[in-house]
């Protein structure tokens, strides 16, 4: 019998194989970009919640993918194309860091002192560069239209922790309060930050260095 976690891990690894998040994957399959969310695979009672067989057959659909493949994606040993394991012997690792969402790094745990990723609840994501060569890269889902029109609900920013950030660069900041923003670095002074909003309906902001967190820089973005 089909378990709940098989399910899932099949449409996570559906989403892998075609170089996405979850959320982009029900975006493409013309769903809710929610609709696979972590947050989505239980109930407010903590019972589990299935993927209906709609979103499923969307999702497979949208992908090519037949059912026979969905399947073969619920078996443990396959990989995120589908492949047993040692059928990838000889090839080298995919790389992948660490991924979160915008509300959840607002809160305490998953971030050392210096603004690099700590602590446990980190998803992972794939990155299409070796990340051994940016130390401490790592990403962070955007949730909600508050970054609109130059980023959406669902798409997936990678941060650097640590880089030197300048003017017009656009950054990620989280402040000691814990609110995080994703905004583009206007001016930085000794004792402050100016930053604009990357929506329009959103004011700029000043902030006090000593109000922020840290900042780290974006630099890249899959949409």
């Amino acid at each position: 019998m089909l378990s709940h976690k098989q399910i899932w891990e099949a449409i996570d690894r559906l989403a892998e194989r075609h170089e996405l998040t979850p959320s982009g994957l029900a975006r493409r399959a013309g769903l809710d970009p929610t609709s696979f969310n972590k947050s989505k695979r239980l109930s407010a009672d903590g019972r589990l919640r299935w993927p209906s067989t709609e979103s499923i057959a969307k999702v497979l659909d949208a992908t090519g993918a037949s059912m026979e493949q969905f399947l073969a994606f619920m078996q443990p040993s396959a990989n995120s194309s589908g492949e047993r394991a040692g059928e990838r012997a000889g090839r080298p690792p995919g790389s992948s860091i660490p991924l979160l969402g915008f509300a959840q790094a607002g809160a305490g745990g998953f971030f050392d002192d210096g603004g690099f990723p700590a602590g446990q609840g980190w998803d992972v994501v794939e990155f299409p560069a070796n990340p051994s060569q940016r130390s401490g890269v790592y990403a962070l889902e955007v949730q909600g239209e508050s970054m609109m029109p130059l980023y959406r609900d669902g798409d997936v920013l990678i941060v650097e922790p640590g880089a030197h950030v300048r003017r017009n660069d656009r950054v990620v900041v989280r402040t000691c309060g814990g609110e995080v923003m994703a905004k583009v670095l206007l001016r930085q002074s000794l004792r402050s930050i100016e930053l604009m909003s990357l929506n329009p309906e959103h004011p700029n902001r000043t902030l006090d260095l000593s109000d922020i967190d840290w900042i780290a820089r974006i630099i890249w973005a899959s949409q």
